[in-house]
């Protein structure tokens, strides 16, 4: 059995490296200079809110489901010393929930069953699509927004649907989903950094 050959690293590589290297970063910078006011808002209504003892949660589909469960993981586990646990769970971990709804009722209901049953008022639901069009993330923040749920979206393309129904809705300008997540990852790294900033954390990063 042959196997194809593989090219040689060379010049012609490390350009192809370097130009997405450079597209990336491009998009992360636009993306954090159009909404690094509206970040820092957000930082400091989610440090309120957690600081009055409410819960994060996260939710997301395919690879934005890996994101929810890091979000939910920084909170609950912080990294840096020193930084106090915030309640943060993500909606996606629980296979026989989600199969469930989806069998009985429709996957469109997986995160809206959800949060209907554990979200109160004072809660905090990010919500992550790299095309803004999920309809289970529709429905679960239209669900959820007037209880006074803070709504938050990251997502890409033009934003989708999710523009309308988040209060605040973080949209990557890029039509590549590999940028998408890449600056969504950012945003989730920065968004956890501002937050416990604003709970009185030294900022060391």
């Amino acid at each position: 059995m042959t196997h194809p050959s593989v090219a040689p690293a060379g010049s012609e590589w490390r350009a192809k490296v370097m130009h997405k290297c450079q597209e990336s970063v491009e998009v992360k910078q636009k993306f954090l200079d159009h909404y690094a006011d509206d970040i820092g808002e957000v930082s400091q209504k989610m440090a309120e809110r957690f600081d009055r003892g409410h819960i994060l949660w996260v939710m997301g589909n395919g690879g934005s489901a890996c994101d929810a469960q890091h979000i939910a993981v920084e909170f609950v586990h912080p990294i840096v010393e020193k930084r106090r646990a915030l309640p943060a769970f993500d909606l996606v971990s629980q296979v026989a929930v989600l199969t469930a709804i989806s069998n009985d009722k429709d996957y469109a209901r997986i995160f809206v069953d959800q949060l209907e049953l554990w979200a109160r008022p004072g809660d905090m639901a990010i919500a992550i699509s790299t095309s803004g069009n999920s309809p289970n993330l529709i429905y679960a923040l239209e669900a959820v927004r007037p209880n006074d749920v803070l709504t938050i979206a990251f997502s890409g393309k033009d934003g989708g649907r999710l523009t309308d129904v988040a209060e605040y809705c973080f949209t990557v300008p890029s039509y590549s989903t590999h940028r998408i997540q890449e600056s969504h990852v950012a945003l989730l790294h920065i968004l956890w950094d501002l937050t416990h900033v604003a709970l009185g954390a030294e900022d060391v990063i």
